[in-house]
């Protein structure tokens, strides 16, 4: 008989969800080789594994996501991804990226907090508050399920850029909107000044240690040995989301800047971390995809009703598009890559952590609002982490047109993928 300690909160064990994850894991690297060439998503393979050994099918584990498990997975997650995508924005690639990655953070992620609030009002019955706090939980985008598009590198570089900059700024600009709006919901005065102080904070510690630990290797009795240099940013990684957690910072703004401060710092350590780094988040990401699967059920997917589900069709289908489009209208950005970053809008771990601040926040209509998000995040892992590699792919087919002589292959009407040569 097992260990009292060694129950979940569920009352199971911990042994199932950790076989669980070896085997799905096992399974997605077997099929990895089939993935990278067809719609067929290793991140859908995981999800659709929580959902099995979940309540909806087998039953087998039982996560209350009332209780702190979720959150602390799903945002060591995204603050992991975040990390490692900061370490591919330098401060060089920062500047030359902003006038586009700005446009869609200025104008488009408002733009997308109001426009889902209209039919989470209108079709989905919640009052306007509760539409606005919807509006903001679903307003950041993910990083994760772009993926194959930000790491390829035949697709545009400022396309890349712009969905990498994007990804990674608006989850910490979301929060103060989602605390803002909660805040109002539960009829407390709000605090913009310390929410302020929050942003602020983070981008000032995810700048401030590298910065601290980058002058400590210039002493002369310090450097560290070829083989533990990929562990010198996971230890930075580690105290920043120690630091964040003590002083309330935002740790999404800390991660990201982090990430670039090293780059730009000491590129050479943020070269040796990559591939390391990369495998980290995969892991981080497979681990919250697969615990995010358990809270797929029935009735939760039941309780939006159909206002709910076209509510999440529209803000995935209808309102991101359009906001970005309407964002990076007039600028020098071929139509086709416009296209891609309109639709590369996908919702992950930020809106998980903010959905469940609202379920744990006690208001009348969190559950409501909790149910909606897990329905508009499941749709988009769904299609988004299925098209990615289509999309990739297209890009690299007109990379390689000119070599083959085949239509499309005319490189006047596509930036060059040179740092030196793209015009941001």
């Amino acid at each position: 008989m097992p260990d009292e300690d060694a129950q979940t909160e569920g009352g199971r064990t911990p042994v199932i969800p950790v076989l669980a994850f070896g085997v799905v894991l096992l399974i997605s690297v077997l099929l990895s080789g089939l993935a990278a060439r067809t719609v067929l998503s290793t991140a859908l393979l995981f999800l659709v594994g929580g959902v099995i050994i979940g309540p909806a099918v087998l039953d087998l584990i039982d996560i209350d996501p009332q209780s702190g498990t979720i959150r602390t997975i799903a945002d060591l997650a995204l603050f992991t991804v975040l990390f490692t995508d900061g370490q591919r924005a330098n401060l060089p690639a920062l500047r030359e990226g902003w006038r586009l990655s700005g446009r869609a953070l200025g104008l488009g992620m408002p733009l997308t907090m109001v426009l889902v609030a209209l039919p989470a009002h209108y079709l989905a019955g919640l009052d306007w508050l509760t539409a606005l706090l919807v509006g903001a939980v679903l307003s950041p985008t993910d990083p994760v399920f772009a993926a194959a598009l930000v790491g390829k590198q035949a697709v545009p570089l400022r396309l890349r850029r712009l969905l990498n900059i994007e990804s990674g700024v608006n989850d910490g600009l979301a929060l103060p909107f989602v605390l803002i709006f909660l805040a109002l919901a539960q009829h407390e005065p709000t605090h913009p000044g310390a929410i302020l102080a929050e942003l602020a904070g983070g981008l000032a510690l995810g700048v401030a240690l590298p910065l601290v630990v980058s002058l400590l290797l210039r002493l002369p009795l310090l450097g560290a040995e070829a083989r533990l240099q990929p562990l010198g940013p996971l230890a930075i990684a580690v105290i920043l989301y120690g630091l964040c957690s003590m002083t309330h910072a935002n740790d999404y703004l800390a991660a990201f800047a982090a990430g670039s401060t090293i780059a730009t710092l000491n590129p050479a350590a943020a070269e040796r971390f990559e591939r390391f780094g990369d495998l980290l988040s995969e892991i981080a990401k497979f681990a919250a995809l697969l615990v995010f699967g358990t809270l797929i059920t029935l009735d939760r997917l039941a309780l939006p009703g159909v206002g709910g589900w076209i509510t999440a069709v529209l803000a995935i289908l209808l309102i991101r598009p359009a906001t970005v489009l309407l964002s990076l209208w007039r600028s020098d950005m071929p139509f086709r890559e416009r296209a891609t970053a309109a639709w590369f809008g996908p919702k992950g771990f930020a809106s998980v952590v903010y959905g469940l601040l609202v379920l744990q926040s006690g208001i009348p209509a969190g559950e409501e609002v909790f149910a909606l998000v897990v329905v508009t995040i499941a749709l988009s892992i769904v299609l988004h982490s299925s098209t990615d590699v289509p999309v990739a792919r297209a890009f690299d087919m007109e990379e390689m047109a000119p070599a083959l002589n085949l239509p499309g292959g005319d490189r006047s009407r596509h930036p060059p993928d040179r740092p030196e040569d793209d015009p941001g």
